[in-house]
């Protein structure tokens, strides 16, 4: 039950200090975490209905982790600076945590669904702005490259 102090609190898997070899494609990294990203609320709905376990729940957000990171290092590749969405990992932990203490049910759910698309929307206008930064930049450095 929600606030009783239980010891049921569980940890959802860490997402960061991951090396992996960066890449400069940031359409790619991007779709990889939108599509990562949307697999939290169904695997959430399915652990909900008891169809999923909270090691489920976790490797999707550990998914999402590493797919963040690897965003981050695309956009650094063209100087594009995400440090205003670096808190969107921890904070989806913190609702996955919150969310996974409770026992599964369609209503506990309901009551952290609110919590969960609100990270998720500031994640999908960071993106969307950050994207726009890297198609100005690209255009930009496209325009000022000499023919050979």
């Amino acid at each position: 039950m929600a606030g009783s102090g239980n010891s049921n609190h569980r940890s959802v898997g860490h997402s960061g200090d991951v090396n992996l070899p960066a890449t400069s494609n940031v359409p790619a990294a991007v779709r990889n975490l939108l599509t990562s990203t949307k697999q939290l609320p169904s695997i959430l709905s399915r652990w909900a209905r008891g169809e999923a376990s909270e090691t489920d729940v976790s490797n999707v957000y550990v998914r999402v982790g590493t797919d963040f990171n690897a965003a981050v290092q695309a956009f650094a590749i063209h100087s594009i600076d995400l440090s205003d969405l670096h808190s969107i990992p921890s904070e989806l932990r913190t609702v996955l945590e919150q969310c996974l203490a409770e026992d599964p049910s369609p209503e506990i759910l309901a009551m952290f669904a609110p919590d969960l698309r609100a990270v998720i929307v500031k994640l999908l206008r960071g993106l969307q702005a950050k994207q726009d930064a890297w198609k100005r930049a690209k255009a930009s450095s496209s325009a000022n490259a000499s023919p050979i």
